[in-house]
């Protein structure tokens, strides 16, 4: 329309009249001025808008007859009007003039045009209430405004952007919910048809639609965001270049002022996004630019944007736009922190939403869970737990590995939110079955893994266990057969170090439950200083089984003095205790007590909650009289087959077994329960089966719960006593150990029946069948140890006339289990029978368990001899009057065991000997035993020993500490003076033959820093200083073992140069005076001469260097690997050739198992062994080192070594001589001593591992393979000594190629016992 073609009316504002000067009206209207009131003029104006109403556009002479009247209304009188009605039916006139003058209008001036519909938007603001009386007027305005297009006529002026800006501001302020869907409907046609027809959408009418998508706005006006949501919708093709502009300018170019809402960029386009992606189609690559920013807090609004728009549920940007997918997951790895944070929070959304894309996560979600950041390693997990709760398939295995390595995270939050987590999904998927068995299956390790969790140090880790355990796995709120049912189906399906970790925390609540016990009788007694301190310690040690075990200890301090004053509170926490407190009474008694102590005042009660932690783990809300018949009956069904074993995933003979088990353990920590007449005749139902191992447990069960039987269930009594007797005597060995145990524990008249089975057995001992003859001796060895004065008189015939007579060359195990049991009963030494027994024991070990050395006795029966001998000497070093006769060199003997040449002699002695200094049974010199782990040529096992020093020491030290007592025993407990005898022991080790031998040395060193490592970890008391003093004392001594034998002396001076030397290496704080001056074993040292000073170094400063810098750093022993101390140059660990005797492989025994001489196969040859450290299942792997140049000279000289070590028998330093008279008398002297100052002794056989540089000459070696090698361990009988050299040993040399294929990944065999 062409405004400018039409000429400007001269009296706009008073109107145009007629040709007779009039305007014309309607009729019966008579003329509007402002002469008139305001109702007459508004009852006027209404009968004109029904007028122009009525009209329509082919009115031509109504239109030209009523053009002044449509002039007339736009005047300013009316535009300005100060009555709203006026103004409304002015509008409505305007807007039907329009219709019917369309499309021309009548007004010709551009601001006229402007002013009156600036006037109509004005009048729109009457649509917000909709309950106005005028409410249809202003509808019917908006509604003519629509449908006609009236405001496309404002495009031809200049400044119409004002005009739309103030259109759609005030459409979007008044539209509200009462609003119907014709309003909102007309609104979009009057809006859309502007934006669509016009020549593009200006910045500020953009931002009059963009500004209802912000999030506040959004609140405030949830019909405006809707309108503005249609509105872009409908004009998607239009505007997306509008937007597209306004984002480039603010998000590339920077210019943040093209617009008020640039600030909220990111809120917009998640918004935009959610209304249509195709609006955004030109600003993703902008995003993608955007993200690769240099600033820190833009990258992660980026990336808090993306997360929004990838993880929506119906979005699909991640396959429609693969290069912006790619980069954003590429910000997992930013370098900002909170980056990485909000892209780990976003992938909980995108598993729910998005399964297809948990692959392309997984990798970026692995790398997270190993984050620097515990908040990072804290929201990896609580991605996936969440995902895993909504729907299990949305994880894969992947995922839940990554929880699962968390679990031992080294921090706590970390570690908590893993366990609980889950602990949730088991309970959800495994106790609930809501996904199926396939669900169920895809979790099942879940319960293995919490409980393995009880193995670590830490008591936070224990508690949350025990919590999870209550909670999640076995839920103590369940009603008691269905909260059994749980239990024994749960112990049946757990892996071996899963139910010793469930048994081991039932043994700590139970041993919890003891010292409360204890503190509570202490409260009985009357005051005094003896009793305080009694207390005080029992205090200690309860609080060490709390969390946060320093503030503990004044929490439970308040709670003692607490205790003391109210008499109630503590026969609450009695019954609790009591053996006969019932689940339902424990639950009330933990809630009385902590209602009493509860103070309103204060919510957050520390105190309280601690108090709380003691009350869980000390009340039983599992197991109680009613339990324990619950678990009878259930193994009742399955020994009856009408259980849901197989339901239940586990095999009827498996839940027989380990419900009994189950049992068994329940025994020790709640023997009461048991007794009732019900339980004990299915036990004895037990009794009488097939199965040995159930057999074996109910008559355990019976031993640890039967006190009462003889008095309160006769008929109990007399069935069980028979079954007693016959296991006794015709049982397994270990039925018959527990049979006796049993009627020992349980009757009054043990003598008598203790007799009826002795003299029986006594009578019938045969050795002509030696199958027959274990049970006997086994029932034998245990009545002659728990009843000595009984049976001392005739169970020495039985020694003299069968056991050393008959059976010591045939069944010798058992015979010497059977003395060692004999002289533990009697636990005198009056008839010198200990002195014969330790005589033989050592000769056993001299001759490599071959007495007679006439090689009738097969390698695997010589291994269980030399272990058998061994432990018989530890067991007997645990009675005092015993130990006080081991000899030195006994003990020596006994401590070369743990570097037996077969695996399994090495892993059983060395568990024994920990499982007996961890209970403090062993003197303090036996823990020195473990200096020559370093020796051991698999990794697995010097790490087991490594443990072992670490759990020793630290139960020594905490043992002193609870003790005040102890300070007088400092000389058997503090773990520091093990040095001593660790210094002793290495001085006389058979491989120590030379003391200036710089490889001999280095062995010495890697011992002693094998013990010293653990011991210097912390620097208590001023210890370091201590060691050294010790060390130095002990060079102003001589060895008592050979007090004038210079060269033993001069040995004995050299170690403790070594151990000087790594001392001061290793600590700055050595050189500080010691806090006192220690005290040397007499038994291993003589009394220090007056006037005699030995201040002469034994070893050069030359070999000093070599020692200290010839080996890599050792690492920290409390790592979370402990990588074994390696050295170059060792000497080579060599065995015994394929030429010789069988290998214990091929010999079928439960020592030899399929891996259990892998030991030998590592040894002698260029094999290094290695284990993965990681948290679950450690892996062996055994590489093949390749062959390397070496020096020729130094070629030459091995290949000369290995050529004399064919014809030439080496020494082993001193030699023991066996005099095998009737195996009671033992010689020992010593043979031909090494001459140092002549030729150098050939080179000799080490236990131990074999050094790299040795090893990698062995392909040079192959012509010597075949030629007969001294072994490793072996002492030979001087007598019995062959001219071409000693006896074979017990390994094989396999041939490299061989060992290459054997690199197969072996089963761990060793059981870190903690």
């Amino acid at each position: 329309m062409d405004f400018t073609a039409q000429p400007k009316p001269a009296t706009a504002l008073c109107g145009v009249v007629s040709a007779d000067g009039k305007i014309a009206y309607p009729p019966g209207v008579k003329e509007i001025t402002d002469k008139i009131t305001t109702d007459e003029m508004i009852k006027r104006l209404k009968m004109v808008v029904k007028t122009f109403m009525d009209m329509d556009q082919d009115s031509e002479d109504e239109k030209q007859q009523y053009l002044p009247l449509a002039l007339h209304l736009a005047s300013e009188f009316f535009l300005r009007n100060p009555n709203k009605d006026v103004r409304l039916l002015v509008a409505c006139c305007l807007a039907d003039i329009f219709r019917i003058y369309a499309p021309e209008a009548p007004y010709t001036s551009h601001d006229k045009l402007k002013d009156i519909f600036l006037f109509i938007t004005r009048q729109l603001k009457g649509l917000e209430d909709t309950k106005s009386p005028q409410f249809n007027r202003y509808f019917y305005l908006l509604e003519n405004l629509a449908w006609v297009k009236s405001y496309n006529i404002c495009f031809e002026l200049e400044d119409c952007n004002e005009i739309f800006i103030q259109l759609f501001r005030t459409l979007f302020s008044v539209i509200n919910n009462s609003h119907n869907k014709k309003v909102q409907m007309h609104m979009l046609d009057l809006m859309s048809s502007i934006i669509m027809e016009g020549d593009g959408v200006t910045q500020e009418l953009l931002d009059s639609i963009l500004i209802n998508l912000i999030p506040a706005h959004k609140n405030l006006n949830k019909q405006s965001f809707d309108l503005a949501k249609v509105l872009l919708k409908r004009t998607v093709q239009t505007i997306e270049a509008c937007i597209a502009n306004f984002f480039n300018q603010v998000l590339v170019l920077g210019r943040s002022s093209v617009s008020d809402l640039s600030e909220h960029v990111f809120d917009l386009i998640q918004e935009l996004f959610a209304i249509d992606p195709h609006l955004l189609l030109s600003v993703m690559p902008q995003l993608e630019f955007k993200l690769k920013s240099n600033d820190g807090e833009e990258r992660l609004a980026v990336v808090r944007l993306l997360a929004k728009l990838f993880g929506s549920k119906d979005s699909d940007l991640a396959t429609q736009n693969r290069p912006l997918w790619q980069c954003f997951l590429g910000r997992f790895n930013d370098i900002h922190v909170p980056v990485r944070l909000e892209s780990v929070k976003f992938a909980s959304h995108c598993l729910m939403n998005h399964p297809d894309l948990a692959k392309d996560l997984t990798e970026y979600l692995k790398v997270r869970s190993h984050d620097p950041e515990e908040a990072i390693r804290h929201d990896v997990i609580v991605t996936i737990i969440t995902a895993a709760k909504r729907d299990l398939a949305l994880v894969n295995d992947q995922l839940l590995g990554f929880v699962r390595e968390r679990t031992l995270d080294k921090r706590w939050r970390v570690r908590k939110e893993a366990m609980m987590g889950l602990a949730q999904l088991y309970k959800k998927y495994c106790l609930h079955g809501e996904a199926g068995k396939e669900a169920a299956e895809k979790v099942s390790w879940i319960k293995d893994k919490l409980l393995h969790i009880y193995y670590q140090n830490s008591i936070d880790d224990k508690l949350l266990v025990e919590k999870i355990f209550a909670q999640y796995l076995v839920p103590h709120n369940l009603e008691t057969e269905e909260r059994m049912k749980c239990l024994y189906y749960l112990y049946a399906s757990l892996d071996p170090n899963a139910v010793k970790a469930l048994n081991e925390m039932w043994k700590c609540q139970n041993m919890l439950r003891s010292h409360v016990r204890e503190l509570l009788d202490l409260h009985k007694q009357p005051t005094s200083e003896a009793n305080c301190s009694a207390m005080f310690g029992k205090l200690m040690t309860i609080a060490k089984n709390l969390p946060d075990p320093g503030k503990a200890q004044d929490f439970v301090k308040k709670f003692n003095q607490v205790l003391g004053d109210d008499e109630k509170l503590r026969s609450q926490l009695e019954l609790l205790i009591s053996p006969t407190c019932s689940c339902k009474q424990a639950d009330i008694c933990v809630r009385e007590i902590a209602r009493k102590l509860a103070n309103p005042k204060q919510p957050t009660n520390p105190f309280l909650e601690m108090v709380k932690f003691l009350l869980e783990r000390i009340a039983p809300v599992h197991i109680d009289s009613e339990a324990i018949s619950a678990l009878v009956k259930l193994m009742n069904k399955s020994i009856e087959g009408t259980a849901d074993d197989e339901e239940e995933g586990v095999s009827p003979d498996t839940a027989i077994r380990s419900g009994l088990e189950l049992l068994k353990v329940l025994s020790f920590t709640h023997p009461t329960s048991f007794h009732s007449a019900e339980t004990y005749e299915s036990l004895l139902q037990c009794l009488r089966m097939e199965d040995d191992k159930v057999a074996e447990a109910a008559i355990q069960i019976f031993r640890n719960t039967g006190h009462k039987i003889e008095t309160d269930l006769p008929q109990i009594r007399s069935t069980l006593i028979p079954i007693l007797h016959q296991k006794a005597k015709r049982g397994t060995p270990h039925q018959a150990k527990q049979a006796v145990h049993c009627i020992h524990a349980i009757f009054t008249n043990k003598e008598v029946q203790l007799a009826q089975i002795f003299e029986p057995l006594s009578r019938s001992l045969n050795a002509d069948v030696p199958e027959q003859l274990i049970t006997p001796l086994v029932s034998l060895g245990h009545i002659s140890m728990l009843a000595p004065d009984q049976f001392a008189s005739p169970m020495k015939s039985v020694v003299a006339n069968f056991i050393v007579k008959d059976l010591l060359m045939n069944d010798r195990v058992q015979a010497i289990k059977l003395l060692v049991r004999w002289l533990l009963g009697m636990k005198n030494n009056q008839s010198k029978s200990a002195n014969s027994t330790l005589r033989l024991l050592s000769a056993m070990l001299v001759s490599e368990g071959d007495l007679t050395e006439q090689k009738r006795i097969s390698k695997s029966d010589m291994s269980r001899l030399r272990l058998a001998a061994g432990s018989a000497i530890m067991k007997l070093a645990q009675e005092p009057c015993y130990h006080e006769i081991i000899t030195p060199e006994q003990f020596q003997l006994c401590a070369l065991v743990i570097n037996d040449e077969c695996y399994q002699v090495r892993q059983i002695f060395a568990q024994k000997l920990h499982k007996a200094l961890v209970k403090l049974l062993l003197p303090l010199e036996y823990m020195a035993i473990f200096a020559l782990c370093a020796k051991d040529p698999v990794k697995e096992r010097r790490a087991h020993a490594r443990q072992c020093l670490l759990k020793n020491i630290s139960i020594r030290r905490e043992y002193i500490k609870q003790n005040p007592m102890a300070t007088e025993k400092l000389l058997s407990l503090l773990p520091e003076y093990v040095v001593p005898y660790m210094i002793h022991l290495l001085a006389h080790d058979p491989d120590f033959t030379r003391s200036q031998d710089v490889d001999q040395l280095r062995d010495i060193k890697e011992c002693l820093w094998f013990m010293l490592e653990v011991l210097m970890t912390k620097n208590e008391n001023n210890s370091h200083a201590f060691m050294k003093k010790m060390a130095e004392n002990i060079k102003l001594t001589r060895d008592a073992q050979s007090p004038d034998e210079s060269k033993t002396n001069e040995k004995l001076y050299t170690v403790c140069d070594v151990a000087l030397c790594v001392i001061n290496s290793k600590s700055a704080l050595c050189n500080a005076d010691s806090p006192k001056d220690p005290v040397l074993p007499m038994k291993f040292f003589t009394q220090p001469e007056k006037d005699f000073c030995n201040d002469k170094s034994y070893i050069s400063e030359e070999t000093r260097v070599l020692l200290l810098t010839g080996k890599p750093k050792p690492a920290g022993v409390l790592g979370a690997v402990n990588k074994p101390l390696s050295a170059t140059g060792r000497k080579p660990y060599v065995r015994s050739t394929g030429t010789e005797t069988g290998s214990n492989i091929n010999v079928n025994s439960e020592l030899n198992p399929s891996t259990g001489n892998r030991s030998r196969e590592q040894s002698s040859e260029a094999a290094e062994t290695g284990v993965s450290e990681n948290e679950e299942n450690p892996v062996r792997i055994i590489s093949v080192t390749p062959v390397k140049n070496i020096d020729p000279v130094k070629n030459k000289e091995i290949n000369s070594d290995q050529a004399t070590q064919g014809n030439i028998s080496s020494d082993r330093g001193k030699k023991r001589t066996v005099t095998a008279a009737g195996a009671e008398n033992i010689q020992q002297k010593t043979d031909e001593k090494v001459d140092e100052s002549g030729p150098p002794a050939p080179s000799k056989p080490r236990r131990g591992r074999r050094p790299k540089s040795e090893s990698q000459g062995n392909a040079t070696k192959n012509d010597d393979l075949n030629k007969p090698i001294n072994k490793g361990r072996k002492r030979a009988a001087v007598g019995q000594e062959s001219p071409g050299g000693l006896e074979a040993g017990n390994a094989k040399a396999p041939k490299l190629q061989d060992l290459a294929k054997k690199a197969a990944p072996a089963e761990r065999q060793i059981d870190l016992q903690r």
